[in-house]
C-alpha cells in the first residue's frame, strides 16, 4: 500500500531515522555520551534499528550534528515568510541559541569526530554564514539594519556571545547586538 506515493515501508524507515535522530540529539545534549540503547529507548526502536540507521556511533553523531545545522538554513525562509525581517532575525537567534547548546552537549562527540571530518565543519560554517547574509538582506531591504554590516562579523558575534556563557541572559547581549546593527 501506498500513501501518497511513499511505500508504507519507506515512510515508517523515515519516520523511524528521524525519530532516532530527535533521540540521538536529546540523549547528546543531556548526557554527551552515545549510547544506542539509550537512544533506541528514546526513540522506542529496537536497538537493531538504530544500528541500522546508523552503524557506527560516528555516523550517528555526525548525522545529528548535519540535521541540526541544515534545520539553521532550511529555518530561514520559512521565518522570513511568517515575520518581518527584525523578527525572523529575532526568532533565528533563539534557534542558533538552541543550537549551540546542543552543540555543547555533542561537544565531546563532534571532537572525537571533527578528525576525520574536518571539511564538515567548513560546510557547516559556510551555510550558517548563507543563513546570516540571507537575514542581514532582508533587514537591509526594509531599512532595519545598516547596509555596511559584514555577515561574517554578524555571525562571529552572534557565535562569541552564545558561547560565553550559557546560563547567562543572552538575549539582552543580542539586544545589544541588534541596537548596534541598527540603521
Amino acid at each position: 500500500m501506498t500513501t501518497g506515493g511513499v511505500s508504507r515501508r519507506r515512510a515508517d524507515t523515515r519516520r523511524n531515522h528521524e525519530s532516532i535522530l530527535a533521540a540521538a540529539l536529546a540523549v547528546l545534549t543531556e548526557s554527551g555520551e552515545v549510547s544506542f540503547n539509550a537512544i533506541a529507548k528514546r526513540a522506542q526502536v529496537g536497538v537493531g534499528t538504530v544500528y541500522r540507521h546508523f552503524p557506527t556511533q560516528d555516523a550517528l553523531v555526525l548525522a545529528v550534528y548535519r540535521n541540526e545545522v541544515q534545520h539553521l538554513v532550511d529555518v530561514v525562509p520559512v521565518l522570513l515568510r511568517e515575520h518581518p525581517p527584525k523578527r525572523a532575525f529575532d526568532e533565528w537567534t533563539d534557534h542558533l541559541a538552541r543550537y549551540m547548546a546542543t552543540k555543547r552537549g555533542l561537544g565531546d562527540a563532534l571532537r572525537a569526530v571533527a578528525v576525520a571530518q574536518k571539511d564538515l565543519f567548513t560546510a557547516s560554517y559556510e551555510a550558517m554564514l548563507g543563513a546570516v547574509t540571507t537575514l542581514l538582506e532582508a533587514n537591509i531591504e526594509v531599512g532595519t539594519v545598516r547596509a555596511d554590516l559584514e555577515p561574517v562579523m554578524v555571525l562571529r558575534v552572534l557565535a562569541a556571545i552564545l558561547l560565553s556563557n550559557p546560563d547567562e541572559d543572552w538575549k539582552q547581549l543580542t539586544d545589544l547586538l541588534w541596537r548596534g546593527m541598527h540603521a
